[in-house]
């Protein structure tokens, strides 16, 4: 998959079972990396991606130690001593297959094997060494040249600072004792993923005023590199200073191109007063590509001061979201609500008169514990 121009694989498998078939595993992981292909051209194996997720039952054991040794050190919480003999931990050392790739420290229990429908390790009559057979790794795709030469020890130098630039942190590796289901324990992680910027200067540079006073200063212009390739669905977004997703716009205004853009070198939008936020506060505005799916230029940040509109407070103005009847039974005035992000479908396309409705919600909400009802252009809702 591709996100904001990088890739990322997420490669899940199954490995050999059985303590002595280590070298077995490393083999069939060797072999997957070689003969998994994808189409196109970005990343055509799994290590060209720029993120490899590796996960899967991947059962590798612990060497050497007794089962006693292992279950003692379970039980005191001394599984530091156990990482040493983790037969993962220990090919990281020496094949170079694993290079690169990294993974958390095991703070969990070992997750196999279990008796089935208990916490307890099992008792039957094979007795399995506890184990860590359930893993999650991570590996950054190497920019420079592939791999040091080896050092002394005949391990390959660290590769800090080869990396593609992109920054994955991991904020929790744990499993989860809670299900019994299997003679296995589930793992999980959560990552975030940090990208550099793919370009060094943006497809499309965006310029307002430090402040917009009023709604005649509401005026955004433009410029766009001579490579990128404009659509009739692209718009630019405004968003409050701090926003998480490209959704997350107060207001918009389809970017389109008439006939006379075609030789202009700067154009130019106007945000109408139904698209400005009632008050004043910090903002950005944000050019959203429809052919990239990705915001590919933004502002500095500048500030809205626009006077703020009295609320009428009788019960009768139009404006209201709702009037309550009475203690069961709450009016909604039915919206034109709309999808929440422009582009093709519901929305208003080029050269078509532009409304946008501000609820996010759907038309006919879905509320747990009432009952909805159409009644002459209004929504019933009563409290079941």
């Amino acid at each position: 998959m591709s996100v904001f121009g990088h890739t990322v694989c997420f490669l899940n498998c199954h490995l050999p079972a059985h303590m002595e078939n280590s070298e077995q595993r490393m083999e069939d992981f060797e072999s997957i990396l070689q003969q998994q292909q994808f189409e196109g051209q970005a990343a055509t194996g799994v290590l060209d991606h720029d993120v490899v997720f590796w996960f899967g039952d991947l059962n590798f054991r612990i060497d050497d130690l007794e089962m006693q040794v292992v279950k003692s050190a379970i039980e005191s919480n001394k599984l530091s001593m156990l990482w040493e003999k983790d037969q993962l931990n220990m090919a990281k050392d020496s094949e170079t297959v694993l290079e690169g790739f990294q993974e958390g420290p095991l703070k969990f229990m070992p997750t196999y094997k279990f008796d089935v429908g208990t916490d307890t390790y099992d008792t039957s009559g094979k007795k399995r060494k506890p184990a860590w057979t359930d893993r999650i790794l991570w590996r950054l795709r190497v920019t420079a040249a592939a791999g040091s030469a080896p050092n002394a020890a005949g391990k390959r130098a660290s590769m800090s600072g080869l990396t593609s630039g992109t920054k994955v942190t991991q904020h929790c590796y744990r499993s989860h004792m809670e299900y019994t289901v299997s003679d296995h324990k589930p793992v999980s992680s959560i990552f975030t993923l940090q990208f550099p910027y793919k370009v060094d200067m943006p497809l499309v540079s965006l310029l307002v005023e430090d402040e917009w006073n009023c709604v005649a200063d509401a005026v955004a212009r433009f410029k766009l590199v001579p490579s990128y390739a404009r659509s009739s669905w692209d718009w630019i977004g405004l968003y409050k200073v701090g926003f998480k997703h490209h959704k997350d716009y107060v207001g918009y205004v389809w970017a389109k191109q008439e006939e006379a853009d075609y030789q202009r070198q700067e154009h130019q939008v106007t945000f109408t007063e139904e698209e400005l936020p009632k008050g004043s506060g910090d903002f950005i505005l944000g050019f959203y590509s429809n052919n990239m799916n990705s915001i590919v230029g933004v502002t500095e940040p500048f500030q809205i001061l626009l006077p703020s509109v009295q609320q009428n407070d009788s019960a009768s103005d139009d404006s209201s979201d709702f009037s309550s009847e009475d203690d069961s039974t709450v009016v909604l005035m039915k919206t034109g609500s709309r999808s929440p992000s422009p582009g093709p479908g519901p929305g208003p396309g080029p050269g078509q008169a532009k409304r946008r409705d501000r609820s996010r919600s759907p038309a006919n909400p879905d509320v747990k514990g009432l009952n909805l009802a159409d009644t002459d252009g209004a929504l019933a809702v009563e409290k079941c």
